[in-house]
């Protein structure tokens, strides 16, 4: 991905207000404050109008794009140098492995109570390719068609840092592989020493405060520990609502592992409907 913008469309940006800077508590601050040391801060840009049709359904979103000011920050200084060394050709450097996250928003959830939340993670093989080997793509379209059917709007918060549960999607590859063999998800995990989760849920906790302005919302979730992760964060007034969907041969042996480990699901849930 491309993360270079020129300081004078960066300033023409923050001046339309369509680019802001907050802390971890999700409280806008100066875009050239200095961070104080360990903190982090996130830059984000939008709205952004963005019609999506996906299942013979047309939706109609505001996308945000959000960044960790620190890592926008080298990609900024590295684009200097290039510049004094009349690198044009060396900018292909630029579109580096940062991840950029996105937000979503139907309606005006920050108006309307309780409204509707979904905290995606990223997946290439479920959300772009059509996976059936998880129910990723299923949950991320439900969400959007759920979030657009209630009355109080709502948010879908898109972590593209997090591919095969924050091990990325080469270790994934390998995970699969693994599975193939007899291990389920989390034994490949344990096999080339990496956490059962390593997901980093910071960014996702200060991206609601801002938008939700501490408001209790609704979650769509099966996983108790995203919610636990969310109020280490200070994301509190949290209510789970149960998002199963996408249930199929190729994916049940995963869903069941997923259930062993702590997910939110009962027999019933595996049935394919």
């Amino acid at each position: 991905m491309f993360t270079y913008l020129d300081p004078t469309v960066r300033e023409r940006l923050r001046s339309q207000g369509k680019l802001v800077r907050i802390d971890a508590g999700g409280t806008v601050i100066a875009p050239d404050a200095p961070p104080t040391a360990g903190e982090k801060t996130i830059s984000i840009l939008g709205p952004i109008p963005l019609p999506i049709e996906k299942n013979e359904r047309k939706l109609c979103v505001d996308w945000y794009a959000s960044v960790r000011h620190t890592e926008l920050s080298k990609v900024e200084e590295l684009a200097e140098e290039l510049r004094q060394r009349d690198g044009q050709q060396s900018f292909a450097i630029l579109a580096s492995s940062m991840a950029v996250n996105s937000v979503l928003v139907i309606g005006d959830p920050v108006n309307r109570p309780d409204p509707l939340v979904r905290v995606h993670s990223s997946c290439l093989t479920g959300d772009v390719f059509g996976s059936l080997r998880c129910e990723c793509g299923p949950q991320f379209m439900a969400a959007l068609e759920r979030i657009a059917d209630e009355a109080t709007g709502g948010i879908l918060v898109y972590m593209s840092g997090h591919e095969g549960r924050g091990i990325g999607l080469w270790a994934k590859a390998a995970t699969y592989v693994l599975q193939d063999a007899g291990e389920d998800t989390y034994q490949a995990n344990r096999s080339l020493g990496l956490p059962d989760d390593s997901r980093d849920f910071s960014d996702a906790a200060a991206l609601l405060k801002y938008f939700l302005k501490d408001k209790p919302f609704r979650l769509l979730t099966n996983n108790p520990k995203k919610i636990t992760d969310l109020n280490n964060y200070g994301v509190a007034n949290i209510t789970p609502v149960k998002h199963v969907i996408g249930v199929n041969d190729a994916n049940r042996r995963y869903l069941t592992a997923k259930r062993d480990w702590g997910h939110q699901l009962v027999p019933d849930d595996l049935i394919i409907k």
